[in-house]
């Protein structure tokens, strides 16, 4: 996406958050303010405005996306809440909004509490990148680096000095959480069925990026910066269908997984580990977490009866059929497609993202046990667990956005 076509986005969001940065923010968490940056497991709406500018085709804004909490699609990838939404809900904080928005919304919103710039489809690596490798990205042209320049872009309207201080203050008092970011670059390549040797290459060249991307933030100020790894690639309805007629032997007896793509994605974890313990010895006083969210979704995966989902847990809820209801010619939100009755039974929604009740389960994981290292709650014992899941917005005990919602629901950030 060139910059030029959403410049009028940009201008009205800037306008807008000139009038609402509230410099008084809460105070009930470890962290006033949350900057998330990623793809479509962290957006909150951006790929609403990137898809009506673009005019594409983009099945997360269509029914039943965000059936469940939101009871309309709001750009979320799932049925219901994100990890960052839970993450804010659990910090006191209101949902984080998307970067960009409708041209036309006039509500208001509060951005004191942070800003979302995660796009559905982001990749770590230039978009330039993988078409020079015959992979095209169909629902964005968003890279890392372009949520880094909507980042900068905003500061100057954030702080009363984008180069001084109070700007380097704000970033140091926020939490800054850094994905999922990656996936994408792997996701696409295997359904193109490009060989693993070549996707394995491009592994140091992700991680090498988000690095990057981390040493910036930490030269603008950051202290606290969550940084995830990727989730179990090959688990995903969406990998297991484009590769059904695998070999035996390359299933994982237990799980039903692709051992290669999971091994990817560990190759993927380990060297983001690796980079991570250097980044610290060069910045002690920054927090820098690793969070890790292979493990925090293999537990469901490998258990699924223990948190109470059935017992096909790689059987997405929507979509248009198949052993793993992954239908790439009906995916979820197509005419043809299907939703199960009761999302909370199961772990995968679409056949690549989590419903809302899987999603609660990683969230709890990561940031209220122990699959952060440094382990979160430890840092920040704060953290409310007054997080549930498939509330609608009327049932919320933080009400800061009323959008007039149908039936008198107050929804957080749906219309963005």
């Amino acid at each position: 996406m060139e910059f030029s076509t959403c410049s009028w986005s940009i201008t009205l969001f800037l306008m807008i958050l000139q009038v609402l940065w509230n410099t008084s923010m809460y105070v009930n968490g470890c962290y006033t303010t949350i900057f998330s940056f990623g793809d479509s497991l962290a957006d909150t709406g951006n790929i609403k405005q990137i898809a009506s500018i673009s005019h594409t085709d983009v099945d997360a804004l269509r029914w039943p996306y965000g059936e469940t909490f939101f009871h309309q699609p709001t750009g979320r990838a799932s049925n219901g809440r994100l990890l960052i939404d839970f993450l804010a809900e659990s910090l006191g904080l209101p949902l984080i909004p998307p970067f960009l928005h409708d041209k036309e919304d006039d509500k208001v919103v509060e951005f004191g509490q942070g800003l979302n710039y995660a796009v559905v489809a982001a990749t770590a690596l230039d978009t330039s990148f993988h078409e020079a490798r015959g992979t095209v990205n169909a629902a964005a042209n968003v890279s890392l680096g372009d949520q880094l320049t909507w980042f900068k872009q905003s500061l100057p309207f954030i702080c009363s000095n984008a180069s001084g201080s109070d700007c380097r203050n704000i970033i140091g008092r926020s939490l800054i959480l850094m994905g999922e970011i990656g996936g994408t670059d792997y996701n696409n390549p295997i359904v193109d069925n490009k060989p693993i040797d070549e996707l394995n290459s491009y592994v140091p060249l992700v991680i090498d990026t988000i690095i990057s991307a981390i040493n910036e933030l930490i030269n603008m100020g950051a202290q606290t910066l969550v940084v995830p790894g990727t989730f179990p690639i090959g688990c995903s309805g969406m990998i297991l269908t484009s590769h059904f007629f695998e070999k035996e032997e390359e299933y994982d007896n237990r799980t039903g997984c692709l051992i290669k793509f999971n091994t990817l994605a560990e190759y993927h974890n380990e060297l983001l580990q690796t980079k991570l313990n250097h980044l610290r010895e060069l910045h002690p006083s920054v927090i820098i977490i690793y969070a890790d969210y292979y493990n925090a979704a293999m537990q469901i995966i490998r258990s699924p009866d223990k948190f109470g989902f059935r017992k096909m847990v790689l059987k997405s809820c929507c979509g248009g059929g198949g052993p793993y209801n992954y239908n790439p010619l009906a995916t979820c939100g197509q005419s043809f497609a299907t939703a199960c009755d009761d999302p909370n039974m199961y772990a995968y929604w679409d056949g690549i993202h989590f419903t809302e009740a899987a999603y609660l389960i990683i969230f709890k994981s990561l940031f209220q046990g122990p699959y952060t290292t440094p382990q979160f709650n430890l840092l920040c014992p704060t953290l409310t667990s007054q997080v549930r899941v498939g509330l609608s917005g009327s049932q919320m005990q933080h009400r800061p956005i009323r959008t007039g919602a149908a039936k008198g629901d107050v929804h957080f950030l749906e219309k963005m």
